[in-house]
């Protein structure tokens, strides 16, 4: 992770830990401030990852909160975010600021939970139903459009790459599977996609009946749960909310919680893997006779 993950997955996790390790320690701002001779802006520069910590920095704050033995990880991983890239840097047009988090921590991710309530998930969909979906915002040209669909196909390499790919746990609501976006030929080969893929082994796709009954992530909507590798010590993971105009990141371990709790509510009421390829299977049945 730390070889491949983006400098904004690794600058998060340097940021998150810090932090942590200023609470369990029972330190304060005021008291990281002193021991550093630095403003309160820029102690919290390096607790929201807005600035990466020195070498020197590092040996004092780690010491300060009795985890010095822990410096050699920081080093190697400050180091990996000096270094690194991020490979949708020739898409940076097309990407809004508050999407960059977003694109790090799912390159990053070891599973990546998700309920779609209205959509397809992005790292499912295919080129012409991304465009489809891509194309409600009318203000986009068709540059614009292009290059957010290739976007959206780029993020999907995390679940071809060789070494770890991701595993992907899909809850999709089934009212997706009858929505239409583009045309009956587009959901076609959308559902024959989603179909392949559900054979995948790092890969599961459950279908939310429209009979499953009530459930909390109704109040939310479509939220995606993030867990990492456990090399990103001390990490409870990401609840990720897309809205309009932003996203919203919840790191608190007790929101998280939440989450996860309600994420294990939402498998047990939806199809299982093979019965929601046989539900997969008769919507795409019905696009087909809508083409002829």
């Amino acid at each position: 992770m730390v070889a491949t993950g983006s400098p904004a997955l690794l600058k998060r996790w340097i940021a998150f830990n810090l932090r942590q390790l200023r609470k369990e320690a029972g330190r304060d701002r005021s008291e990281v401030m002193e021991r550093l001779g630095m403003s309160r802006a820029q102690v919290g520069h390096l607790e929201t990852a807005e600035r990466l910590p020195s070498k020197p920095v590092l040996e004092i704050l780690l010491g300060f909160y009795g985890v010095s033995e822990r410096l050699p990880d920081f080093l190697r991983i400050v180091e990996a975010a000096r270094k690194g890239k991020n490979w949708w840097e020739k898409f940076s047009e097309a990407v809004p600021a508050w999407f960059n988090l977003y694109l790090g921590l799912e390159t990053g991710v070891a599973e990546l939970a998700s309920f779609d309530a209205l959509l397809v998930p992005g790292l499912l969909q295919t080129p012409r139903y991304a465009e489809a979906v891509i194309r409600a915002d009318r203000d986009l040209s068709d540059t614009d459009v292009r290059q957010r669909v290739e976007l959206r196909s780029g993020r999907q390499h995390i679940l071809e790459r060789q070494d770890d790919p991701v595993h992907l746990w899909v809850v999709l609501d089934e009212s997706v599977l009858t929505r239409l976006r583009g045309s009956a030929e587009i959901m076609c080969e959308q559902l024959e996609h989603l179909l392949t893929m559900s054979q995948r082994p790092r890969v599961d796709i459950q279908i939310l009946k429209q009979d499953a009954g009530a459930h909390m992530a109704q109040q939310g909507g479509t939220f995606s749960l993030m867990t990492f590798p456990p090399e990103m010590v001390g990490d409870p993971g990401v609840v990720y909310h897309e809205l309009m105009t932003t996203g919203l990141y919840l790191e608190d371990p007790r929101d998280i919680a939440v989450y996860r709790h309600e994420w294990g509510h939402l498998q047990a009421i939806a199809a299982t893997p093979e019965e929601s390829r046989a539900i997969i299977q008769q919507a795409l049945k019905h696009w087909k006779e809508v083409t002829t």
